[in-house]
């Protein structure tokens, strides 16, 4: 399945690097790529009261979204994954992107607190059955076990010696293929 795949993935770039801004990009890039018929896929990330923009790739994206706002704030404030079949018929539903039409949206966790969340959007309607979600927590999952949060510029690493080495040379050759 993809998304065991895609778990695997997470778990072997974290070996490269766990700080947060490489390894999210990274994922990001990953779903959205590998899921299907997926119009956006990234991560917002909590800054106080508000969510705030992280690594994704797709159509430019809303910057801030208060807790409790649009799909993304309501998985934020209730911890809880949100499956969206349709977003036109979700109250308060942020559009960032007007092609979206489905959206899943899984909490981040650190130390029992919600850190961010995993948003992906599809143009299709009813894109994502109950075993997508299921696997894009297991993802989410992963990533939230892996991470280090720690602010980018500390000069520390977070994980091996880089895209550079065999391991990872290795792993970027089977993402490529898969």
């Amino acid at each position: 399945m993809k998304y065991t795949l895609l778990e695997s993935q997470v778990r072997s770039l974290a070996e490269s690097e766990r700080l947060w801004l490489p390894l999210l990009s990274n994922v990001s890039t990953l779903i959205y790529d590998t899921v299907g018929d997926v119009n956006w896929a990234g991560f917002y990330i909590v800054d106080g009261e508000r969510l705030v923009l992280g690594p994704f790739k797709g159509q430019v994206a809303c910057v801030s979204i208060g807790r409790g706002r649009g799909v993304c704030g309501v998985a934020w404030a209730t911890g809880r994954t949100q499956s969206v079949p349709d977003v036109h018929a979700f109250a308060g539903h942020i559009a960032c992107d007007s092609a979206s039409r489905s959206e899943v949206v899984v909490p981040l966790w650190r130390d029992g607190q919600v850190v961010g969340v995993l948003d992906v959007d599809s143009p299709v309607q009813g894109r994502f059955s109950e075993a997508d979600v299921r696997g894009l927590e297991a993802v989410a999952g992963a990533v939230s076990e892996v991470v280090s949060w720690r602010p980018v510029g500390s000069g520390e690493s977070e994980g091996g010696v880089g895209c550079c080495d065999t391991r990872s040379r290795r792993l970027l050759m089977a993402i490529a293929v898969a």
